[in-house]
């Protein structure tokens, strides 16, 4: 599985969540403590958001540990708002377009996890996307795929209940190819004012997810595992739940899926 990490408050320095912690993104990115592999090497990307407001990205195909232009911009780039990912594949070629995370509009969007049986009902997903949302179809993954269900499913006005019925398409869909639905979906998504996140699986077992204030900039961080044990008040996120922060602060709901709005066809 994957890692990411989210920041959300006065602008920071990039590298004081993703290089610089003992335990920082890039560090799992070789070595993570609460994935099903320590190693997450097939790729990493950045969006950041400033003055604009589509965000920046930076995506790339090397290992995050072994890139100096990463740390560079890192170095460089200070941001009230941005993601970060490093690729874990469970699936789909290892390209640029295929790395987290994915854009649109001023929209951006990262996943850990991973839709069961995903090659027997993609065509399915696929083909039951607006035309005008599949044309930003850009790589193969199930992670870009769910981000494109959730415009579909009106992300731009409703976002936890965009994620609710994208997720009953993918159930539905599992249903109907006769497979038993399974889904892990630990996202994180943003449209540059708020920050979004997600934690849910059909089993007992979504992956992890952490939050936590900031000590340097006093905003909040959102993350797959912690990246300082020792001087975070890291709460877990509990499964099946919903986070929004903005500026006034954290919110954390309960989430389920709910019928979708745009029906499967046949």
């Amino acid at each position: 599985m994957c890692r990411w990490a989210a920041y959300l408050g006065e602008a920071v320095f990039l590298e004081d969540i993703l290089t610089a912690p003992c335990h920082s993104l890039i560090a799992q990115s070789h070595c993570a403590q609460e994935a099903k592999s320590p190693t997450n090497g097939d790729g990493f990307g950045l969006a950041w958001y400033g003055d604009r407001p589509e965000p920046g990205l930076y995506r790339d195909i090397l290992p995050a540990w072994s890139d100096p232009n990463l740390t560079s911009l890192c170095r460089q780039i200070k941001s009230g708002l941005f993601l970060a990912h490093v690729r874990a594949s469970t699936g789909g070629a290892t390209s640029r377009m295929n790395c987290h995370p994915f854009i649109s509009g001023r929209w951006s969007f990262m996943h850990n996890g991973q839709i069961g049986g995903f090659e027997k009902i993609r065509r399915a997903l696929e083909n039951s996307l607006s035309d005008a949302v599949f044309d930003q179809r850009e790589g193969t993954t199930d992670s870009e795929l769910f981000f494109l269900l959730m415009i579909d499913e009106g992300l731009a006005g409703d976002p936890q209940g965009a994620v609710s019925r994208a997720t009953s398409r993918v159930l539905e869909a599992s249903r109907r190819a006769g497979l038993e639905p399974a889904l892990k979906l630990t996202a994180a998504f943003s449209d540059g004012q708020a920050l979004h996140a997600v934690r849910y699986a059909t089993d007992a077992h979504a992956p992890t997810l952490y939050t936590s204030t900031l000590r340097k900039g006093g905003g909040r961080c959102i993350v797959s595992e912690p990246f300082d044990r020792e001087g975070g008040d890291w709460q877990a996120i509990p499964p099946s739940s919903f986070v929004t922060m903005t500026g006034d602060g954290i919110s954390i709901r309960p989430f389920a899926p709910t019928a979708a709005r745009l029906a499967l066809a046949g």
